[in-house]
């Protein structure tokens, strides 16, 4: 029998997933990309762009190992419709305020922050979701990398789409168009054949359940480490997402369409990784991967903000979108293929803060560190750091490697050996 080259799209519920989403998260790109514009049109700020990036992300940080708590108890389907629909209301009201003319930088952080705590449920539901969506188990990997290329797609294409619309007819059309966009990922959710889900009894409160998932993460070296350098490369390799437009403005003389076409090509370089990733067709050696992306991003990021030539920054940003998706993905790929089932929710959700919630620190310290010694500079000190971070998990991998052999061999990736 041929091998399927994309075997998780056999699956029907996975099939209308990556249809809603795809729709969806073309939109919340643009919205980035229009918020970011917004904000920056609105305060001439560096350091107000990392506070609205603050206030989005920093409820990942303190909820999200309760919101890991929630999806391991409850129905992670009906969590997504709830959270969808409130994602869908925020969109809605933010474009009422910027079409109305009455927008505000407060209404901005304040309906951010909003964000934020519907992310704090929604990223560790959707993690823990997809392996729900599959119908094989061997087929899991390759959902989950199909689920990071179709992030980084929308990636490309949003933010190409929301810097024209912005240059054409304004931020608010992008809101309006987010807004709308729910309505695909709700029509998908509800048009799923779900198994109802099993309510498992278990003893102890939401705190000895949140320290249960610490426990569990922190004393396995793997695990540890792997959270440990996506926190150091959120914390500072994603910084780049704020400073774009201080690079896009200040450095390059450009304007939205400028912007755009930066994200966008960081968007092509995540998506050509997030292929790369899909394809794969076993887990074994994910760490290399998963140390090499932050050297690829460190480059990346040195480089850019060494440009001071369009087609020599477009360049360079693809390699910051490359480095960046093959952290995520591969991170999520080797998390999901190992952990036990009745704990998925909650790693997921400190893969969440280790992640996304890192990224509100990062913004509000880079939006910091560029108005005192320019975007430039602290590009730079992100790259190095980052390099940084990968020489040390590099060092700390053949060790790690003899720790998950037999993980592997229980999982049948590995076969045993005999004699």
């Amino acid at each position: 029998m041929k091998k399927s080259l994309l075997p998780a799209l056999r699956s029907k519920n996975y099939q209308l997933f990556f249809a809603g989403q795809g729709v969806s998260l073309i939109g919340t790109w643009m919205t980035q990309l229009a918020t970011i514009w917004l904000v920056y049109d609105l305060t001439n700020s560096a350091l107000m762009l990392g506070v609205v990036g603050f206030s989005s992300q920093i409820p990942s940080f303190f909820l999200a190992p309760f919101g890991g708590v929630f999806v391991d108890r409850f129905s992670r389907y009906r969590t997504l419709i709830c959270t969808q629909i409130l994602a869908m209301i925020q969109s809605l009201t933010l474009a009422v305020l910027a079409l109305t003319g009455v927008i505000q930088v407060w209404h901005i952080i304040a309906l951010s922050l909003f964000q934020g705590f519907i992310n704090a449920l929604d990223a560790p539901a959707r993690q823990a979701f997809v392996p729900e969506l599959v119908e094989r188990r061997e087929d899991l990997a390759n959902a989950i990398a199909i689920n990071s290329t179709m992030i980084n797609g929308a990636r490309l294409i949003g933010p190409a789409i929301g810097g024209l619309l912005i240059a054409s007819v304004g931020t608010a059309y992008c809101f309006l168009i987010d807004g709308l966009s729910y309505i695909a990922v709700i029509a998908a959710l509800l048009a799923m054949k779900v198994k109802p889900w099993k309510y498992v009894v278990t003893d102890g409160n939401p705190l000895q359940k949140v320290k249960e998932g610490f426990i569990y993460a922190f004393s396995f070296p793997p695990i540890r480490a792997i959270l440990l350098l996506s926190a150091l490369v959120s914390l500072m390799g994603l910084q780049n997402t704020i400073l774009v437009p201080v690079i896009a403005e200040q450095v390059l003389k450009g304007g939205a369409e400028t912007l755009g076409f930066l994200m966008a090509a960081s968007g092509v370089g995540a998506l050509t990784g997030g292929i790369y990733l899909a394809t794969r067709q076993t887990i074994l050696g994910i760490g290399k991967l998963i140390a090499l992306a932050p050297a690829i991003l460190g480059i990346g990021l040195i480089a850019f903000s060494f440009s001071r030539f369009l087609p020599l920054s477009l360049f360079t940003m693809l390699f910051v979108g490359l480095g960046t998706i093959l952290q995520i993905a591969a991170s999520n790929t080797f998390l999901q293929t190992i952990v036990e089932d009745d704990k998925r929710g909650r790693l997921m959700s400190l893969y969440t803060m280790s992640f996304l919630g890192m990224i509100p620190v990062g913004n509000l310290l880079g939006g910091a560190l560029a108005s005192r010694i320019g975007a430039t500079n602290t590009l730079i000190i992100d790259g190095i750091v980052c390099i940084l971070g990968s020489i040390i998990f590099s060092r700390q991998l053949p060790a790690l490697r003899k720790i998950m052999l037999p993980i592997y061999e229980q999982k049948g990736i590995i076969k045993v050996q005999n004699g």
